[in-house]
């Protein structure tokens, strides 16, 4: 099996480290080729996504992706900025499924910025369309406004807009998904103003008559962000489009204790995926030796599962995860009173000592 390195900007090199050690500890016989993406493509070869980083990618049987933008690139024009490079990976990969899982480990319930009994056990899968929506509809630029009471006036235009078999395959995944789980999907909409979801509401009821086994409820994206910090184990399977599940998985993540414990996953229709953390690059604490990499290391975790048929391995890193968090060990996103801080190297170290059986030295 060969997996496509991106470790990309800010804080990426440094909790992509970690993970690959973790990987490698597994002594699955795996082929890493590493390439740069994002801004450290952009200073190399002059294009955030190079096209040999995007063969790569493509030859690859999954790929794991750290993170890319900075601020120093924000005034390039938009085409060349760090960010696109994702966007690219996705448009031309096909990955359209996002899976973000937010669970709550019982050592980080104090983390949470909500009550302990509100996400004690919390375990939410967050499955987000990723390939369409305003990110990716056309037309959208800027223009002079042609009608209206700023007519003459310059003005900005996105296009939101999705197609019923969009709709329809990402639904299937998520009522597939909700199989294996607890049985309940929420597709969050926005049906009551927008006409784009009126038809994605009525698109996942038609899928639902496929899925008898499985209990479907429909909710107001606005209701949702408000649900999930007032009663967040409710939540099973949440289904939603790109730009809501955006905003929503975010949300999501802090109910964990931070956004540094949360992977994610995007998948193409076969299971081929690029697997990152839902964190951004974070350029201020970049080189310092403090980022979180478990959501890194979670999420090889979850491309062992998911593109690498290696279940048993996953297993392993995700029980590893939690031993250490049970040693008491913790970054300083997660720290409290009575656990002992580590830095990012300190924590990929220990996670590879609970893989292999060697003493964890904690708290």
């Amino acid at each position: 099996m060969k997996i496509a390195i991106l470790p990309g900007d800010g804080i990426g090199p440094e909790i992509v480290a970690e993970a690959v050690k973790v990987l490698q500890a597994l002594e699955l016989g795996l082929e890493m080729e590493a390439a740069p993406v994002g801004g450290a493509a952009y200073e190399s070869h002059g294009h955030p996504l190079p096209e040999s980083t995007l063969a790569l990618a493509k030859a690859a049987d999954a790929i794991l992706f750290g993170a890319v933008g900075d601020w120093k690139y924000d005034k390039l024009e938009r085409a060349l900025r760090p960010e696109q490079a994702i966007l690219g990976l996705r448009k031309h990969l096909g990955l359209f499924a996002n899976f973000r899982p937010a669970i709550c480990y019982e050592q980080l319930t104090h983390a949470s910025s909500l009550k302990p009994e509100l996400v004690a056990g919390l375990d939410i899968l967050i499955i987000r369309e990723l390939t369409g929506d305003i990110y990716f509809g056309q037309p959208r630029g800027r223009r002079v406004a042609p009608d209206g009471p700023f007519a003459g006036s310059d003005e900005a235009f996105d296009t939101m807009r999705y197609s019923r078999p969009e709709i329809e395959r990402i639904a299937h995944v998520a009522f597939q998904a909700a199989r294996k789980r607890r049985g309940k999907v929420t597709s969050v909409d926005k049906a009551n103003v927008l006409e784009t979801f009126q038809f994605w509401k009525d698109v996942v009821a038609d899928v639902h008559a496929q899925y008898s086994d499985v209990q479907l409820e429909h909710m107001y994206v606005d209701n949702a962000a408000m649900q999930l910090v007032r009663a967040p184990k409710a939540f099973d399977v949440v289904v939603t489009g790109n730009m809501f599940g955006d905003i929503l998985s975010d949300e999501a993540a802090m109910l964990t204790g931070s956004i540094g414990m949360l992977p994610s996953a995007s998948l193409d229709a076969r299971g081929k995926g690029l697997y990152e953390p839902s964190h951004g690059s974070a350029p201020d604490i970049a080189g310092k030796g403090v980022a979180n990499p478990l959501a890194t290391i979670l999420s090889a975790a979850m491309m062992l599962r998911h593109s690498l048929a290696r279940p048993e391995a996953a297993d392993r890193v995700e029980r590893a995860v939690e031993a250490v968090l049970a040693a008491g060990l913790r970054t300083g996103d997660i720290w409290s009173e009575g656990t002992a801080r580590v830095g990012t190297r300190e924590m990929g170290d220990a996670v590879v000592a609970a893989l292999t059986g060697k003493t964890i030295i904690g708290r």
